[in-house]
């Protein structure tokens, strides 16, 4: 029988809270970060709405070494900050070679991209920061954590777009289990918020020009938001040893990819993905209460959920509770899942289904109960958060009660 990896410390900020307590409230409440963007220079796209964090809280990170940092990376470490601080655990010599972080990122260094393409091709500049190798790499703000809170252990960063998260709490599941160590901190951050890549999604034609209204009928499309989100895992025997509160427990991962189309999703990769999930975590589908779907608020991939989750839930399906949490702090990209993370263990905890925002109108082709509007007092015992990106990379998670 394999060991149990638990959850012992949450951590997070996006638009929707500078911690992750103010982010579930914000979510229990319905509340939508989204809205117009600020900077003048993205005022000029024609797609300006998005989630932002309107001011970062106060860290007390040293500036020798937030300079060396881009946005992506400096919140990945506060995020990091307060889940370690809310697990209760202490770094010190004889636990630091047992303690690691793996951090998921999508865009990598945008803002850092951005000012020095700038100031070489518009400012004529002769050079770059002198950081901005360090800054960019998808695997800083792995880097940074480590050396921010002093972790030794495993350290590395992973990148598969919008399921960077899940594929980030996978790996780290398997540190623990493989013995490489006690205590892992992963999750997922993104600051997609810049002028480049908005332009480049706004190519894509699928960025919504009013909100995110996830399995709505009159659904546009995807909104984009910056956050990170990170959570403390240990093994269940390391946890009770030190006295730690159990949140809940990581029970299972499913990975699959769909080998068919770099941007059009297929049924078959997210219905294998959930199976795979499910029997990791020994899970029957009727084991599970509520489920934090990908839910972009494309037309076409909030369908093809659908269908894979009836597809794999069976009859089970129409007495799931399904919200996409998008619908208020946007799509992160590679910290969506992390954040969503923070939902699927606060309902469990707390036994109350986040509520799908913005949503309108019913659509046949999305006809699960996806708890429009309003949150929902429910008993969680499981809930599954799924990830789904670019690339047919898959990537679920499944957590439950303790």
């Amino acid at each position: 029988m394999r060991q149990r990896i638990v959850v012992t410390g949450l951590g997070g900020l996006c638009g929707l809270g500078n911690d992750a307590p103010s982010i579930w409230r914000s979510m229990r409440e319905g509340r939508s970060a989204i809205g117009p963007l600020d900077s003048p220079l993205l005022k000029t796209l024609k797609v300006s709405i998005g989630s932002e964090i309107k001011q970062l809280p106060e860290h007390g990170i040293d500036r020798r070494r937030t300079v060396s940092m881009d946005r992506f990376s400096l919140l990945a470490v506060i995020a990091a900050r307060e889940a370690l601080a809310h697990s209760g655990m202490q770094i010190d010599e004889g636990n630091t070679y047992r303690v690691g972080t793996i951090v998921g990122v999508g865009v990598f260094g945008a803002d850092t991209t951005e000012e020095n393409y700038r100031r070489i091709l518009v400012e004529g500049k002769s050079r770059t920061d002198i950081f901005t190798v360090p800054k960019i790499m998808p695997g800083a703000a792995a880097g940074q954590v480590s050396m921010n809170l002093g972790l030794r252990g495993p350290t590395f960063g992973v990148t598969s777009a919008c399921s960077s998260s899940n594929h980030a709490f996978a790996s780290a599941m398997d540190q623990l289990l493989l013995g490489r160590a006690d205590v892992m901190l992963a999750g997922g951050t993104e600051s997609p918020m810049s002028w480049g890549v908005l332009k480049s999604w706004e190519a894509l034609r699928i960025l919504s020009p009013d909100t995110c209204r996830p399995f709505s009928a009159d659904r546009q499309g995807v909104v984009m938001g910056e956050g990170a989100g990170i959570v403390v895992l240990e093994t269940y025997e390391h946890a009770m040893a030190r006295g730690a509160t159990i949140l809940a427990e990581l029970a299972g991962v499913g990975l699959s990819a769909d080998a068919s189309d770099i941007v059009a999703p297929t049924v078959e990769g997210p219905s294998a993905a959930m199976s795979a999930c499910l029997a990791d975590a020994r899970l029957n589908p009727e084991d599970v209460d509520y489920l934090n779907a990908h839910g972009t608020g494309t037309k076409a991939n909030d369908q093809i959920e659908t269908v894979a989750i009836k597809r794999v839930f069976g009859a089970h399906a129409a007495k799931l509770s399904i919200s996409s949490t998008k619908s208020m702090h946007a799509h992160c990209l590679g910290a969506s899942g992390a954040i969503e993370m923070i939902a699927c263990v606060m309902a469990i905890r707390e036994g109350v289904v986040p509520p799908t925002a913005n949503y309108r109108v019913p659509d046949p082709d999305c006809d699960l109960d996806v708890t429009p509007n309003v949150a929902r007092e429910r008993k969680v015992r499981a809930a599954v958060s799924n990830g789904f990106a670019f690339g047919g990379t898959n990537a679920v998670v499944a957590f439950k009660s303790v």
